[in-house]
C-alpha cells in the first residue's frame, strides 16, 4: 500500500450548519484515517499481509498511527516520521442520514516522493499488488505506477480526492477505481445515474483505462473494460455512517481478487464489505473482520 496516513476529526449533528452559523454537535469521535491507511487496514482484516507505505509528521500523531499499524498487524517499517511537519488529519462532518462531508490537510502525505518509493521498492517487489490513491503527490502516483508496469505488479489505482489527472501516466494501471463524483470531477461528465456513470466508465476506456470499477453506493458498483460493461448489485444495509466505506471496497476487493476470484465475484463480495462497514461508525473500526464477512457472505449469497 503506498498512500496516505491520516487521524480522522469525525463531528455527527442533524445537520450541516449554514454559512456563518454555530450549532451544537451529537457526538465527537477521533480514528485513525487517511485513504491509505484505511485501506491497508481493510485488506488485513479480510485476511492479506499488508505493507505500508507512508508519512507521518513529528506531532502527537504521528507515533501514534506508526504503533497503530503495527497494532493492526501491518508491516510498518517503510513509514516514517518526517520532522517539522504535521500529520494528515481530516475532519468529517456527518448527519443524521449518514450523509458526510470531508476537508483533507494532507500534511506529511504531500511529503511521500518517488525516492520514497525507490528506496521501498524491495518491499514492493515483493508485492502481489499495489494499491494507491490521490491523497499523496500525483508524482510519487505516477511514479509507482510505471515501477508496478515494468515488475508486472497488479496495480489499483483509487482516485480519491479527485482532481485533473494524467490519464496517459496511468496507463499500466489493472483497476482505476473512482466513485460517482470523483468519476465526475475527472472527467467533466454528469454522474447521476447508472446510465451515466456507463457512458463516463466507456470514456475511461476509450481513453486507455484497462478496466474501470465506478462505485455507486446503494446502486452497487459498474465494471467497465474492453468487453463490456456490467452492474454489480448492492447488497442493502442499515447505514449509519457511510465514511470510509470506499476504502472498505478499495481494500477487500484487492484482497478477493488476488485470492483468485473472478473479478465479478471480488467486486460483489467487495460489495457487501463496504455495505458492512456502514453500519457502524467511523473509518477503519467500522471494518469488520474475514469471519463476520464470510458469515455475513454465507446467508446473502444463499
Amino acid at each position: 500500500m503506498v498512500g496516505s496516513a491520516n487521524v480522522d476529526l469525525t463531528t455527527f449533528s442533524d445537520r450541516f450548519p449554514r454559512a456563518g452559523e454555530t450549532i451544537f454537535g451529537e457526538h465527537f469521535d477521533l480514528g485513525w484515517g487517511g485513504k491509505g491507511a484505511n485501506q491497508a487496514v481493510a485488506a488485513r482484516l479480510c485476511g492479506a499481509d499488508v505493507a505500508m507505505i507512508a508519512r507521518v509528521g513529528d506531532d502527537l500523531f504521528g507515533p501514534a498511527t506508526i504503533t497503530n499499524f503495527a497494532a493492526q498487524g501491518i508491516d510498518a517499517s517503510q513509514v516514517r516520521i518526517i520532522e517539522g511537519t504535521s500529520s494528515g488529519v481530516a475532519p468529517i462532518f456527518v448527519e443524521s442520514n449518514g450523509q458526510n462531508r470531508i476537508i483533507v490537510v494532507k500534511g506529511a502525505n504531500d511529503k511521500l516522493l518517488p525516492a520514497d518509493v525507490d528506496e521501498a521498492r524491495p518491499v514492493l517487489e515483493a508485492a502481489d499488488c499495489i494499491v494507491l490513491q490521490f491523497e499523496i503527490p500525483l508524482q510519487t502516483v505516477y511514479h509507482t505506477v510505471k515501477l508496478a508496469r515494468e515488475r508486472g505488479i497488479r496495480c489499483i489505482v483509487n482516485p480519491a480526492p479527485a482532481q485533473p489527472v494524467d490519464l496517459a501516466a496511468l496507463a499500466g494501471v489493472d483497476y482505476f477505481v473512482p466513485n460517482e463524483t470523483e468519476a465526475e470531477t475527472i472527467t467533466g461528465m454528469p454522474v447521476r445515474s447508472v446510465e451515466d456513470a456507463r457512458a463516463c466508465a466507456a470514456h475511461f476506456v476509450r481513453q486507455g483505462v484497462k478496466r474501470v470499477i465506478i462505485t455507486l453506493g446503494e446502486k452497487g458498483a459498474l465494471l467497465a473494460h474492453d468487453g463490456g460493461i456490467d452492474l454489480i448489485a448492492p447488497y442493502p444495509v442499515a447505514t449509519k455512517d457511510t465514511t470510509g466505506a470506499g476504502d472498505a471496497f478499495v481494500g477487500s476487493f484487492a484482497v478477493f481478487l488476488g485470492e483468485g476470484m473472478p473479478e465479478r465475484d471480488a467486486i460483489a463480495r467487495a460489495n457487501l464489505y463496504a455495505a458492512l462497514s456502514t453500519m457502524n461508525v467511523g473509518t477503519q473500526k467500522s471494518f469488520v473482520t474475514r469471519e463476520r464477512f464470510d458469515e455475513e457472505w454465507r446467508v446473502r449469497s444463499a
